[in-house]
């Protein structure tokens, strides 16, 4: 992606991240001030409520791009559907609206999951606004499937769900997120390529890395029948990348390699 520049000398972007201290947004903070521009973080924290629409305005004063991490998997209804719709007013209403890269999930669209039809909802209003947003989708992140293979494991019980997943690194899921924020904004409301990491598990996969990293013993196989259109959407895989996703950052076995290793309990 091309930053703006002037004369060949590049100037100062200023960019807001709502859910900023978050596990996405603080990442995508610390990558836009890594490459020396300003990283406005905009949460309740720092005196902004995208659900109300409170210090929405204050926080977008002078703002050249949006990255909008904010998000509640159990109240998506308010967070990312009223919070998005809150944050496309607020950009309407600036003199020249903030370029908005909006965060989304792929395969949002179809699964029941309700987070995840709330997603579609949010993804709607944007595309619908007819201001200059990118909505990027990124398959689960490692921490999630780190938490599934965990919650999935029963002493020496693996639960086998009809479950498998490319997930992706959130660091670098956030250097793909600034860049589509320093680059040309588009025209109007736009989806990019999917976004997704390199290695394809299944939980039994997961679970199992997971325990060879801690040195724990390999467990046994219970199979779960796929009961739900929830599981059945992801059992026919309608979380994972289509062909022309953007693959990238480490796959989760090198990850996993990577993390502290818990105590055994």
């Amino acid at each position: 992606m091309m930053e703006r520049t002037t004369d060949d000398e590049e100037l100062s972007v200023r960019i807001v991240v709502t859910g900023g201290s978050g596990g996405l947004g603080s990442k995508v903070v610390a990558r836009v001030r890594e490459l020396g521009h300003v990283a406005i973080p905009a949460s309740r924290r720092w005196g902004v409520d995208l659900t109300t629409g409170q210090g929405l305005g204050a926080a977008l004063v002078g703002a050249d791009a949006v990255v909008h991490c904010a998000s509640n998997p159990v109240r998506p209804g308010r967070t990312d559907v009223e919070g998005t719709v809150q944050l496309l007013g607020a950009i309407a209403t600036m003199p020249q609206p903030a370029h908005l890269v909006h965060v989304s999930i792929v395969g949002c669209d179809a699964n029941p999951l309700p987070y995840y039809r709330a997603k579609v909802r949010a993804e709607e209003a944007v595309l619908a606004s007819g201001l200059p947003a990118t909505v990027v989708r990124a398959t689960q992140f490692h921490t999630l499937v780190d938490t599934i293979a965990r919650m999935a494991t029963i002493g020496r019980t693996r639960l086998d769900l009809d479950f498998s997943a490319q997930p992706v690194d959130v660091s670098w899921f956030a250097r793909e997120l600034v860049d589509h924020a320093l680059g040309t904004p588009p025209g109007g409301a736009v989806r990019a390529r999917d976004i997704a990491g390199p290695e394809l598990l299944t939980v039994a996969d997961a679970a199992e890395a997971v325990r060879a990293h801690e040195g724990r013993p390999a467990t046994r196989g219970l199979r779960v029948p796929t009961v739900g259109r929830t599981l059945r959407a992801f059992a026919d895989r309608s979380n994972l990348p289509g062909p022309d996703a953007r693959i990238g950052g480490v796959g989760f076995s090198d990850w996993i390699a990577r993390q502290p290793a818990r105590a055994a309990s």
